[in-house]
């Protein structure tokens, strides 16, 4: 079994970004990258300073090519669970093993979980096979793209009317579709007006495709309410089955759009020892820049524990190393 000083299981930004970090400090890294990156179905990734604009495949092929010059390992593969292979003493160094889907296993001095989350859409006829392209859920990401332009926004999260207000900030034309889920306050309602924000009442069916363009929205009722872009706040799911393998269980994160792991703000160190999370795994809301910083501080953060870790060992051999010198100098009676 190949043994390395730390795997990470997740091969985006986050993942790769703490395998450069640990690459240049010599550890050696595995990267287990499942190939199912979050933003694949968007033509570009924004916000990236100095990448701005560039394909979510360009950017995670320069990625690997980074790990690799570092010396650190990039296989695609499916971490299916992992294990606790230390000694059962409560001062044990943390061990574990990484089950493959392939069968084969690999050990790890440390385990860092990178493996990103799942988008749960509404269920809209139409909705999955235009997201991250007309179908959109950040203003951020996405709002350059379309400003200026007809943008509904779909009733679907309590997020929806924030939204709504949002990305009233890219256009003038923002229609609200409660979709029989938003029920705004007497206070949002005053929002909304002083915005003019358009609010359509009625459940939404589909949305009006032409030509692999999306135009409009299609409520129950048979109304059609044209539209040009569609935002859409999704669930959002930590990707979490080898956490969860270890003991270590997603929750309901505090804004109440999904299920996260908890972890340390400095790091991302979760509740079992030796265990790190970073991206969107734990943090449901972060961008491509953030999970890559959060990705390069799990990096460094990671190295000094096994830096400490080493410097135990070090200090328990010199000193015994020196006992029997110690022990011929003592005083005798």
């Amino acid at each position: 079994m190949e043994q390395y000083d730390v795997v990470i299981i997740g091969g985006g930004a986050a993942g790769l970004s703490a395998a450069v970090t640990l690459g240049r400090a010599l550890r050696t890294v595995l990267v287990i990258d499942a190939g199912e990156p979050r933003n694949a179905p968007a033509a570009g990734v924004h916000g990236f300073l100095s990448r701005d604009g560039i394909s979510p495949v360009e950017l995670l092929e320069a990625g690997r090519g980074e790990v690799r010059k570092y010396g650190g390992k990039v296989v695609a593969e499916v971490a299916v669970s992992a294990r606790s292979t230390a000694a059962p003493e409560p001062s044990a160094e943390p061990a574990f093993e990484v089950e493959l889907a392939d069968g084969q296993s690999v050990a790890a001095r440390r385990l860092l979980v990178a493996a990103g989350l799942t988008d749960i859409l509404p269920d809209v006829e139409g909705l999955k096979e235009r997201w991250g392209r007309d179908v959109l859920h950040c203003p951020y990401c996405h709002g350059w793209e379309v400003r200026n332009r007809a943008i509904g926004i779909l009733g679907s999260v309590p997020m929806a009317m924030h939204q709504a207000l949002l990305f009233r900030q890219w256009s003038k034309d923002i229609t609200l579709f409660l979709n029989d889920v938003v029920e705004p306050t007497e206070d949002e309602w005053e929002q909304l007006a002083a915005r003019s924000i358009s609010v359509v009442e009625g459940k939404v069916k589909s949305l009006k495709v032409a030509d692999d363009v999306l135009n409009g929205v299609v409520l129950e009722s048979g109304t059609v309410i044209p539209v040009e872009a569609l935002v859409v706040g999704p669930r959002m799911e930590a990707r979490s089955s080898v956490l969860a393998s270890l003991g270590i269980q997603s929750v309901e994160h505090p804004m109440g759009v999904g299920k996260h792991v908890e972890a340390a703000p400095q790091g991302g160190a979760t509740a079992v020892p030796g265990v790190w999370v970073a991206g969107n795994v734990t943090d449901l809301t972060g961008q491509v820049m953030a999970s890559a910083a959060a990705g390069n501080m799990a990096g460094a953060v990671i190295n000094a524990d096994l830096i400490a870790a080493e410097t135990r060992v070090a200090v328990e051999a010199a000193r015994k190393r020196l006992e029997p010198r110690f022990q011929e100098l003592a005083p005798t009676n």
